[in-house]
């Protein structure tokens, strides 16, 4: 439990481990130098709070000396030098993966040395020693595959070497990393899947790896893949200027992915520069948990390891060192929404298409209010028609105004089906839900401005109602429109109502993401006219439109659930990732300080974590179908998501207030 409020705002009490990758400037066969740099920058990652300092290659002694490796002056200098750094580091918080060359068993292995507060953790040699182009490590060099784990002494201690060992705090098991070096990583079947497989979350590869034109890239390819494929953060750190330009140059590139996310990436071409990020071991550790196959892959994998234990003492500082998006529904990049845009629309373009062929129907019925959720799901059939060759009057759409429906909702429902070219027609529903009100005794049919929730569910009700009834009339079915976000909050209609439909195309698409895809079909799918009624729908106010307009004052939908984009969010990491609620709120204030106040956010999580938990599963647990378009949602209980109807929130609340300051 957080005792007081400044730990909220602190990375590390949220399960977060800071990693530097660093890059010394390099001085050639001169590891005193190269001591001097690393201490420098060791005690300047140390002032920014890492917790795990990552230097590149055979960093004590450099790498491009050639046959200088064979020099016994030399050898002896870089243990040396690894020697002094040992007890020097003492006094250091964070620990420091160096590299060096080191004499073994009458052979030279390049290695890297981990070392933490006055003790050598381990020594992990290189396994795969390229030697093709411009490399010729096997002349100076041994494998790591054929030396046996061993133990040398060290300023004055034992210390393990081999490649089958990983390195985990004592106080925090999900702080665990593994250590490879340089090609390990570009081979087929790197040493750092068995490190990960037997739990290390954090890979460290040092990395001398010279620069050509467009290595950068392959490098930041390799790194994506082993991090995502493993699932783990990578941290990789390469040698930079200084090093021998007889025939080689360095760029000094600096790379930490988490989970296949580039999290941080160092200048290049630079020396003495600390790149920083702040991993989020934890959720690593569930990602893992939650992925059953990751756990059957032990099996291929050597059942011996050895764990290397070091008390860790995390920092206190509160600057955060990675980007948390707004929107993890909706990606930043242009490029990349456009595809995932693409991908979405037509996910459930043909999952309609496949409804609409095996159940021999020709016809839909839709209703249409005017906003976002009716709007996206009717050009979602329009598409699927024209692709199957159907004419779009056979979709049959219905605006059923009600107490609250404003003329601008309503004119835009007749808009956008006219443009579109499907059947559209009024169908009021006030006269029948005057008759409903009256004949179960509602205040309302006796003059009183009663407007509680049975007031909204007779209007949701009747409309859901005559859409099924219409929809028999037609011979066809009804295409739902009801959201990711709505189904997750519980807000709509149990029943004979909004919830229900004969097939859903948008119960996979989150509110923030369809406001995206309206905007992206209206221009690629759609012509300009019909494109500038769908971008009109986007400026609405979100409103169920149920209760009547008074004083000019219209029904606003996030004034009751909160705003969709910070529930949105809520959602996101409480499904996707199951967090804590109280790491949900300070990523929340990570990334939407400045429009919402920390207080805001832990109403809205606050009334997320009730509303989904308590009072909203019973309406999940008998969704109609619909097609599952992100990773990070899908609500069904024959996909995603399954849990009791009569669970409740009590212990998630508890946490969230424990933990989150209410100031």
């Amino acid at each position: 439990m957080i005792e007081n409020v400044p730990d909220f705002f602190s990375p590390a009490v949220h399960g977060f481990v800071r990693i530097a990758c660093v890059t010394p400037k390099v001085h050639i066969a001169d590891p005193q130098a190269n001591l001097t740099e690393h201490l420098v920058l060791a005690r300047r990652a140390e002032a920014a709070g890492a917790d795990l300092v990552v230097f590149p290659e055979l960093s004590l002694s450099a790498y491009a000396i050639d046959d200088l490796f064979t020099q016994d002056v030399l050898l002896q200098a870089a243990k040396g030098a690894l020697s002094e750094l040992i007890a020097i580091s003492g006094d250091i918080r964070p620990v420091l993966v160096v590299g060096l060359p080191m004499r073994i068993e009458g052979a030279i292995y390049n290695c890297a040395a981990v070392i933490h507060q006055g003790r050598c953790l381990g020594i992990v040699p290189k396994t795969f020693l390229p030697n093709y182009r411009e490399y010729y490590e096997k002349r100076w060099f041994a494998s790591a595959a054929d030396l046996a784990p061993t133990f040398i002494e060290l300023a004055g201690q034992p210390v393990r070497v081999g490649t089958d060992q990983i390195f985990r705090a004592q106080d925090f098991e999900a702080f665990t990393f593994g250590v490879e070096i340089c090609e390990d990583l570009w081979v087929p079947q790197t040493p750092s899947t068995a490190l990960a497989l037997h739990g290390a979350n954090i890979i460290v590869n040092l990395s001398a790896s010279p620069v050509v034109v467009g290595k950068s890239r392959a490098r930041k390819r390799l790194c994506a893949a082993a991090s995502e494929r493993m699932f783990c953060a990578y941290a990789y750190s390469a040698a930079g200027p200084g090093e021998s330009t007889t025939d080689l140059s360095w760029d000094g590139q600096s790379l930490i992915y988490e989970l296949g996310e580039l999290i941080a990436e160092g200048e290049r071409f630079t020396s003495d520069s600390l790149t920083l990020a702040d991993i989020d071991v934890d959720r690593i550790a569930n990602e893992r948990l939650r992925t059953v196959t990751f756990n059957d892959a032990r099996q291929t994998v050597a059942a011996d390891i050895t764990v290397n234990l070091f008390d860790h003492d995390a920092h206190d500082l509160i600057d955060f060192h990675r980007h948390v998006a707004r929107f993890p529904y909706v990606p930043a990049d242009p490029e990349r929404l456009d595809e995932d845009c693409y991908e979405a629309f037509n996910i459930q373009v043909h999952g309609l298409m496949q409804r609409l062929s095996t159940s021999r129907t020709q016809n839909v019925v839709i209703g249409i209010s005017g906003g976002l959720d009716s709007t996206h799901a009717v050009i979602v059939a329009c598409k699927a028609f024209d692709r199957l060759g159907l004419p779009r009057a056979n979709i049959h759409g219905y605006t059923m105004p009600g107490f609250g429906t404003s003329t601008g909702t309503k004119n835009d429902a007749l808009k956008l089906m006219k443009a579109l070219g499907i059947s559209g027609e009024v169908l009021d529903i006030r006269p029948a839900a005057k008759r409903m009100l009256m004949d179960i005794g509602h205040p309302y049919s006796r003059g009183e401005k009663v407007y509680d929730v049975n007031f909204e569910n007779v209007q949701a009700g009747l409309r859901t109602d005559f859409l099924f009834r219409l929809a028999g009339e037609k011979k066809g079915f009804v295409v739902g429109t009801g959201d990711l976000s709505e189904l997750a909050l519980g807000w709509c209609t149990y029943g004979v109502g909004d919830h229900m439909s004969h097939y859903n195309v948008n119960c996979g698409a989150p509110k923030t993401l369809i406001q995206h895809l309206i905007r992206w079909a209206a221009a690629r799918e759609f012509d300009v006219k019909t494109g500038r009624i769908l971008q009109s729908v986007l400026t609405r106010e979100i409103s169920p439109e149920l209760v009547p307009i008074e004083a000019g004052v219209i029904q606003k939908t996030e004034d009751k659930v909160g705003p969709y984009e910070l529930q949105d969010f809520n959602l996101y990491y409480i499904t996707r990732y199951g967090l804590k609620p109280s790491k949900v709120a300070f990523l929340s204030w990570q990334a939407w300080q400045g429009k919402y106040t920390l207080p805001e956010i832990r109403k809205w999580l606050e009334l997320f974590l009730f509303r989904f938990f308590t009072i909203s599963q019973f309406k999940r647990s008998a969704v109609p179908n619909g097609p599952k378009l992100i990773s990070g949602g899908a609500l069904s209980p024959r996909g995603d998501w399954r849990m009791p109807s009569d669970a409740n929130a009590k212990i998630w609340l508890e946490e969230l207030k424990a933990n989150v300051p209410e100031i």
